[in-house]
């Protein structure tokens, strides 16, 4: 961007600066630390300049919106001409409470649902199974039927709204029921918009809610992926989440890194199923998350659509444009909020989604004050989606496209964390692949490892977290917190009884039947599973066919 000459007179310019104003300063004033660092703890330059980019070509590097390498964003007028989808998280209890929940959230203003499911159907069992007892209802909504999603969806018109589902392991049965549901409104699959997460690699190293093994897992994928190219266009079919990875305690750049491979790991897969790439790869998104550190957030989603788009186009040979976009979906860190003075959230959340909306997002979820202690409120949910409708309307930031572009500081930030993501990205290559990293343990060591030198940080208070570490109050103001009634798992236990004597068993019967052969075969189970929870088979009984055939993934220890 600049030519050899301008960097050698603005880096002799900068040496004047440092020896003729800047010492004068710092010896009667330090600053402040001896090193800056980002939220990752990479070390801050004390001033940046065109030296620190001057190997930035414009057009190879940045070039325009809506086009390759996409580092502006993925649409020509970004978020002048259509706002990102404010996509709000709930579920709790039962289907008819968070029914309830929906309605509130869409009368308010919110764009997108997003369904949070309680961990027994996050892990495919039903409410009455023995290792539900005491979690039915708690961080999400129980889901065990058909019966259930009519419930969960009353109302609420599935060609109209876009409805993302965070589910991973059971996605295959959870889509299917969403489907059922829509074909009960007289909506065909062609029409549905939405997205499941689908991503089941980020489960074995930060979240845990696996069920099947790695391979076995991976031919569902594919699965959903051909099916849904057929019959469910319109829908995106996976949610690549770097979300769950930075919870767990990752950088920035391991973010981006781990979550590219993972997601290189499902194209290798889709193609060695017969999949051409070109036919499911627009349907691919991506789920980040967004932490306090400003500068190092937008550059982390900036970096991350440009290596995607050259991962797709130079790795793959994509030819579709939209393949080598990456859209993705932002939910502010749950990780960062803090039980201690909880109303300080707000600010983080605040700022953590101005990140996500300077970085290009496609949609956002706010997190609500309360979170660190609860699952939120309603007051505390309308602050959380109020935050995220001040920064479209009033904070003027949605005025121009990617703003930040030829910030001294954020190319370069943008150049360094795709360089180091693509380091992570080669030695996966390096170890086989995001599968065979994943079971030797390689990706969990390195967020662990990030996690605990973030947390000795922390406990020294190097890093500062306001109200917990430094600035503390004896005061903590009294909260109205969200209880889940704990009688959730006797009406979900009731409720199955119940369904299972007006069922027709005998149908359920064949169809798990014809399940199971599927799954001992190589047919796409889709179509198999989609017939069977039509006929009220449940959950349980869904995801147990596929325990019988498939097995269940064990976990390996890190030592």
């Amino acid at each position: 961007m600049f030519d050899k000459e301008k960097i050698d007179q603005i880096s002799k310019s900068k040496k004047d600066w440092e020896e003729k104003t800047l010492d004068k300063v710092l010896s009667r004033f330090p600053e402040r630390q001896e090193e800056f660092k980002t939220g990752s703890g990479e070390k801050v330059e004390r001033l940046y300049t065109p030296e620190d980019i001057k190997d930035l070509d414009y057009m190879e590097d940045l070039g325009f919106p809506g086009e390759y390498p996409y580092t502006r964003g993925y649409q020509p007028t970004m978020h002048r001409g259509r706002l990102w989808t404010m996509r709000m998280y709930a579920g709790f209890a039962t289907a008819a409470e968070s029914n309830q929940r929906y309605k509130y959230l869409v009368e308010n203003g919110s764009t997108g649902l997003s369904v949070a499911f309680d961990l027994p159907t996050q892990i495919g069992y039903d409410s009455d199974h023995p290792l539900s007892e005491g979690e039915v209802g708690k961080v999400g909504v129980a889901i065990d039927s058909l019966k259930d999603m009519e419930i969960l969806f009353d109302g609420i018109p599935l060609d109209k709204v876009s409805t993302s589902m965070t589910i991973n392991a059971p996605a295959s049965a959870l889509l299917a029921m969403y489907i059922a549901v829509a074909e009960k409104q007289g909506v065909s699959a062609d029409k549905l918009r939405g997205t499941i997460q689908n991503d089941i690699l980020k489960e074995y190293v930060a979240r845990g809610t696996y069920i099947f093994p790695t391979e076995e897992s991976m031919r569902l994928i594919t699965d959903i992926f051909a099916y849904c190219s057929e019959n469910v266009p319109k829908w995106n079919t996976i949610s690549i989440s770097g979300y769950h990875i930075r919870e767990a305690g990752s950088t920035a750049a391991q973010e981006v890194g781990f979550t590219l491979a993972d997601g290189i790991a499902y194209v290798e897969a889709a193609i060695k199923a017969g999949l051409d790439v070109d036919s499911f790869a627009p349907r691919l998104s991506f789920f980040f998350n967004a932490h306090n550190d400003l500068f190092e957030e937008v550059s982390k989603f900036r970096a991350a659509r440009r290596l995607w788009a050259k991962i797709m186009k130079e790795r793959f040979g994509a030819k579709n444009p939209k393949s080598m976009m990456l859209k993705f979906h932002t939910q502010t860190g749950g990780s960062t909020l803090t039980a201690q003075q909880p109303d300080n959230n707000v600010v983080r959340v605040a700022i953590q989604a101005l990140s996500a909306v300077l970085g290009g997002t496609q949609s956002l979820h706010t997190n609500s004050r309360d979170e660190a202690l609860a699952l939120p409120t309603e007051d505390s949910v309308t602050i959380a989606l109020r935050t995220q409708q001040i920064l479209a309307n009033e904070s003027g930031v949605t005025n121009t496209v990617d703003p930040l572009a030829g910030s001294y500081y954020v190319e370069a930030k943008t150049k360094e964390i795709e360089d180091e993501a693509m380091k992570y990205i080669d030695k996966i290559d390096e170890l086989g692949g995001a599968p065979k990293a994943i079971d030797r343990g390689y990706i969990q060591q390195e967020i662990t490892d990030a996690a605990y030198d973030y947390l000795k940080a922390v406990e020294s208070n190097e890093v500062v977290v306001v109200g917990m570490n430094k600035y503390k109050s004896d005061k903590e103001p009294k909260q109205e917190l969200l209880k889940v009634d704990p009688e959730v798992g006797e009406m979900q236990k009731e409720r199955l009884i119940k369904l299972k004597s007006e069922r027709d068993n005998e149908a359920v019967k064949e169809k798990l039947e014809a399940l199971r052969k599927a799954c001992e075969g190589d047919d796409n189970v889709m179509p198999f599973i989609v017939e069977a929870v039509k006929e009220y088979a449940t959950l349980g009984e869904v995801c147990g066919v596929m325990r019988d055939v498939f097995g269940e993934y064990e976990q390996n220890v890190m030592l």
